[in-house]
């Protein structure tokens, strides 16, 4: 393989895991922070359940990015790879699904929003 497709393939894999672990660490810091009652209040698993789901996620997207931390070689594109695009997955499903209807409960949702167009 060239070098300069070597580069690319190495730019494109560390900014896509990067990106994905910027995602997986906001929704287990927003699962963290949020009380267990208001999972509860809601209706959605567990607030054990979403912290487990978006740690592990997290863990497996450092993971990924290890190996380009440590020597400059481009990720693995093989398991590691399949698995950190599931969590970041269930991070997206959390920050998509969860977090909105948590934010309801909190009172900063589209609930308190004023009378009128939403335009």
């Amino acid at each position: 393989m060239s070098f300069f497709l070597y580069a690319a393939t190495f730019f494109i894999l560390v900014v896509l895991g990067a990106v994905a672990l910027g995602v997986q660490i906001w929704a287990v810091s927003d699962c963290l922070r949020t009380p267990a009652s208001d999972f509860q209040r809601v209706y959605k698993r567990s607030k054990q359940f979403w912290g487990g789901l978006t740690g592990v996620s997290a863990f497996f997207g450092f993971l990924y990015l290890l190996p380009a931390a440590a020597s400059l070689t481009a990720p693995d594109m093989g398991m590691l790879m399949l698995i950190n695009m599931a969590g970041a997955t269930v991070a997206g499903v959390y920050l998509a699904d969860v977090r909105p209807a948590l934010a309801e409960v909190r009172g900063r949702g589209r609930g308190n929003q004023s009378r009128g167009s939403s335009w």
